[in-house]
């Protein structure tokens, strides 16, 4: 089942990152990397074309208390959403605390191993602080990078399926999942 989150009040502190809560000065940063052609289309959606925009994607990361941002040197460089995960789909989950994970890092700074730090850093939060039992995340099969950072963090294969994007296109996708014991190991 889909735990109930709030992360209105967490602030995560990685070697590099901190994981906090949106706030509306991060519109410029945001704005920043979530309209470079490339970096929207790797989670499924496109590049935003203006900052009004972002400002109502902005708005509902405050108002739905779910998804951190990245602050890289005093920068908002990402997102990390801790998602609700399909439990139609899943039902052998029902009697477990669960969540999905997703993620995305402003083009400028792919390849520094950020977006591992960070998720490491949710994981720890989510299984200790949370509680929960899994946690999942998906990518677009052709996302080879998100593949990397989910492998990188210690995420197994579930299955395979479709994934409809934003903007209408169906994809191939990965679901992979990590269960607290095998993240204990």
């Amino acid at each position: 089942m889909n735990a109930p989150i709030d992360i209105s009040n967490t602030v995560l502190h990685t070697e590099r990152l901190i994981l906090r809560p949106w706030k509306q000065s991060d519109l410029d940063d945001f704005f920043t990397y979530a309209s470079v052609e490339g970096v929207g289309q790797m989670a499924g959606w496109l590049p935003h074309k203006d900052k009004e925009e972002s400002q109502r994607i902005l708005d509902r990361f405050i108002r739905n208390k779910k998804t951190f941002a990245l602050e890289y040197e005093g920068k908002v460089i990402g997102s990390l959403g801790i998602e609700e995960y399909d439990e139609e789909k899943y039902p052998e989950f029902s009697d477990k605390k669960c969540r999905s994970i997703g993620y995305v890092l402003s083009k400028e700074y792919w390849g520094n191993g950020l977006m591992p730090e960070a998720v490491h850093e949710a994981i720890r939060y989510l299984f200790e602080d949370v509680g929960l039992d899994v946690i999942f995340c998906g990518h677009l099969l052709r996302n080879t990078q998100s593949l990397r950072v989910n492998e990188k963090c210690g995420f197994n294969h579930y299955n395979y399926d479709k994934f409809e994007t934003s903007y209408g296109a169906i994809e191939d996708h990965e679901m992979r999942i990590l269960t607290k014991e095998e993240w204990r190991r």
